[in-house]
């Protein structure tokens, strides 16, 4: 059997972290769902800004909203939308049958509006009532900023993607904003069921101390800092606080791993992935990454619900003189500054590609 297929069995969800109109033109979406186990997409402005450099699909597209005075951001969400809704409607059984649980597909507000709660919670709103598909996350950043938006667009009824969180102490600010907007829904009289992931950015840890530890440690501080979290997870799964909102009929904010895929050469190309196989979880992975996982047939033990020892590894990391909770900052506020540098490159991207078709 398939590892991807041992690892849906075992209880972690497959994500596809990649979205393309060849992707779901072709037929290769839909054939992931049917042999790799595929039960969900994610996407980001990067991925976006490939998918339209390296094909001529919206082309034609582009043309005819080019025409209607679509043009930059506006375009770039109508396109978005139109790929995104369809491989949510590829989804939608899954989602239907796990009842909420699995099947979502996501979307990012701008990143540009990372540190304005005000404006993030109204482009939220929006995009969700834009898409009118149930199992569309949007992608709100968990910084201090991001906090307030995602509780309130929690208490919205918006599914949130929380993104951008690299430490425990980071999820834990997530799964609160979650909570309250929960919390307010059920004193308000409102259904509690909103569908919410937390995603943990995970081989960027390893990237930021490379060749800064000894080779023992060698991509080992990801790995870590992601046990530690599930950890918590596991905690606040089985804590007072959320089992009244189980009771109330809300639903667990998911714990996902996101940045599985291995920037080392000399690693394993799925060292994150059977790291981290975890039961209540999602992983969401690079094509190549899922296709490499495919072609194994074990994947090791489970990842213990205590975090399984990663303290003493994450000890031998602050011996070496790593500050994993002011690296945690730094890495969230780099990958801010990251997802505008690429939201400004997909802009760019388009306004070429857009002078292309014109002329």
């Amino acid at each position: 059997m398939k590892a991807t297929q041992l690892l849906h069995d075992l209880g972690q969800s497959l994500w596809l972290d990649n979205i393309t109109r060849d992707l779901l033109s072709s037929g290769t979406l839909a054939s992931y769902i049917e042999e790799l186990s595929v039960t969900g997409l994610t996407s980001n402005p990067t991925i976006f800004d490939h998918a339209l450099k390296n094909s001529t699909a919206y082309d034609k597209t582009i043309r005819e909203k080019l025409r209607q005075g679509r043009a930059g951001e506006a375009l770039f969400f109508e396109l978005a939308l139109e790929d995104l809704t369809q491989a949510a409607d590829l989804f939608r059984p899954i989602h239907e049958k796990t009842d909420g649980v699995d099947g979502w597909v996501s979307l990012e507000v701008s990143p540009l509006l990372a540190h304005d709660s005000v404006r993030t919670l109204a482009a939220a709103k929006e995009l969700f009532a834009r898409a009118a598909r149930p199992n569309l996350f949007i992608k709100i950043p968990g910084t201090k900023e991001g906090l307030p938006a995602i509780e309130e667009a929690i208490f919205a009824g918006v599914p949130v993607n929380v993104t951008l969180l690299f430490s425990k102490e980071h999820y834990l600010a997530a799964a609160e904003a979650f909570l309250r907007g929960v919390e307010r829904r059920i004193e308000a009289g409102l259904d509690p069921n909103v569908g919410s992931v937390a995603s943990i950015f995970v081989s960027r840890w390893d990237a930021a101390v490379a060749g800064k530890v000894p080779e023992p440690l060698r991509n080992q501080l990801g790995i870590a800092v992601a046990k530690r979290t599930y950890g918590a997870y596991r905690g606040l799964l089985g804590s007072t606080r959320w089992e009244r909102a189980y009771n109330a009929g809300a639903r667990p904010q998911r714990l996902l791993w996101a940045s599985t895929g291995t920037k080392d050469p000399k690693a394993s190309d799925v060292l994150y992935i059977k790291a981290l196989a975890a039961p209540f979880t999602v992983n969401t992975m690079p094509e190549a990454t899922l296709k490499a996982l495919a072609d194994h047939n074990e994947l090791g033990e489970l990842l213990p619900a205590d975090g399984g020892g990663c303290e003493e590894v994450l000890d031998r990391f602050a011996k070496a003189g790593i500050d994993v909770e002011a690296l945690a900052a730094r890495l969230q506020d780099e990958g801010a500054k990251s997802f505008v540098a690429s939201w400004k490159d997909l802009l760019e991207g388009i306004e070429q590609k857009s002078a292309r078709i014109a002329s």
